[in-house]
């Protein structure tokens, strides 16, 4: 469609200069400064195997995945993964005794799944979710309703995972997100079961939409499949904020392709301060007080793609293998102070406006898959860090694709708009969570 005002050939535009940009010759002087961190030859593992990685490239990779943190039942590969199907149940666990001093609200039971499901390149991996149930008997219709709450886990550790706060108790990486807003308690007292999932995968690959929206699908499937008198007919909704709504919206889009079934299970899906279109973020993230955050995920994407590692210059692989690869965002996000530009860590020039850019880029957009549930989409107006472009531009294209949507902009930036548009999020998905049809704004 043309667009009114535009007529003829539009002249080419220059790549604009990115926020923080640095000379090109300063990523070949760091690493004439600088050696390469000495690394261990790769050792072939689930964790680690990609396959036909140049042996350097294949070191590295080993090197910066996250430290086991000494509880099997998050740290280790099961074994024969790929005999089971996507969303089986491979082990569980009851950790009531010590989550229910975590929750700060009365629960019945709360268990932990170990399943299947599928990286961001198809092969076997395993996610994590722990299933809490409410004090009392369900009385609505139907079997209980289950709340899916994406947190923004927002981490680099497998320490920063919900899962490990619940099951470990208070500790120096309890995440303030896991309770405010408390959609977890509110859920409880509602009647409702609520299903946490770890959604980074044990590579804690922060940001990548493909390994978040895999395992949510694969957590539903693991609690209809392992519980099927319970939550076999029960309506399932998903909620997430931020870091959380990259997984709600990784898993909206891929579930026509990745799991069909839960088109009909899963009633709807609200997400809020949107990280959808991380070129956008490129611009608003980098070379600033956020850059912490953002290199960040970069780093954690590059955990599932590693042509991203093959770009890190020597400063960057030295950080990447050291303790910062298992702090969570209260730890890396200060880095931020510095407000480096990742010209700053990458070995060539000009990286973000390179094709490897524009292929995660578009590989982490998804752009045009349509969601089969419907959506409730909220973003703050005066947003900086996460622009509310990229939430609207969001809704704009499911309205175009014909899915059922609804957006709001609220008042606030990052923080600020997480609780301006709670509220009406919140009622939004009780009333999924009811049976009441959902409202189309389009």
């Amino acid at each position: 469609m043309a667009q009114a005002g535009l007529s003829g050939a539009q002249p080419e535009l220059e790549p604009q200069p990115v926020s923080g940009q640095l000379p090109d010759s300063f990523q070949q002087w760091v690493d004439e400064l600088i050696p390469p961190p000495a690394l261990a030859p790769a050792v072939s593992t689930p964790l680690t195997d990609i396959g036909g990685l140049p042996d350097e490239l294949a070191a590295l990779r080993s090197a910066v995945m996250p430290a086991a943190i000494g509880d099997g039942f998050i740290d280790d590969w099961p074994e024969r993964l790929e005999d089971y199907r996507d969303g089986q149940i491979v082990e569980f666990r009851d950790v009531t005794s010590a989550a229910w001093l975590v929750l700060l609200t009365p629960v019945n039971r709360v268990l932990q799944l170990k399943y299947r499901t599928t990286d961001s390149h198809g092969a076997a991996s395993y996610g994590i979710a722990s299933l809490v149930l409410p004090n009392g008997a369900w009385t609505g219709p139907g079997d209980r309703p289950v709340l899916v709450n994406n947190l923004p886990i927002n981490g680099l550790g497998r320490d920063c995972n919900p899962s490990y706060n619940l099951s470990h108790g208070f500790n120096s990486k309890t995440n303030l997100a896991d309770y405010l807003p408390p959609t977890t308690q509110l859920a409880l007292l509602r009647g409702y079961a609520v299903l946490i999932t770890d959604h980074e995968g044990p590579r804690m690959a922060y940001a990548d939409p493909y390994v978040a929206g895999h395992a949510v699908l694969d957590a539903i499937r693991a609690v209809r499949y392992g519980f099927p008198e319970q939550f076999g007919d029960s309506r399932f909704a998903m909620v997430g904020y931020s870091g959380g709504a990259i997984a709600t919206h990784g898993a909206v889009k891929l579930m026509p392709e990745y799991a069909p079934e839960l088109e009909d299970v899963v009633v709807g899906a609200a997400m809020g301060g949107v990280p959808a279109d991380f070129e956008i973020l490129s611009r608003s993230m980098n070379g600033n007080l956020a850059s912490g955050v953002f290199l960040a995920a970069v780093f954690a994407i590059g955990r599932e793609r590693p042509e991203i590692l093959a770009r890190m210059n020597h400063l960057a692989q030295w950080v990447a293998v050291s303790f910062m690869k298992d702090q969570c965002s209260s730890t890396f996000g200060l880095p931020g102070l510095l407000m480096l530009s990742i010209d700053a860590v990458s070995n060539m020039p000009n990286p973000l406006h390179s094709q490897l850019a524009q292929d995660i880029f578009g590989v982490t957009k998804m752009a045009g898959k349509k969601s089969p549930v419907p959506l409730y989409i909220y973003n703050g107006e005066q947003e900086w860090w996460v622009p509310a472009e990229g939430a609207k531009n969001l809704y704009q294209e499911q309205c175009s694709l014909g899915a059922t949507a609804v957006y709001r902009s609220v008042i606030g930036e990052h923080v600020i708009a997480a609780f301006t548009g709670y509220p009406e999020s919140l009622v939004w998905l009780d009333q999924r969570l009811q049976g009441e049809p959902a409202p189309n704004e389009c």
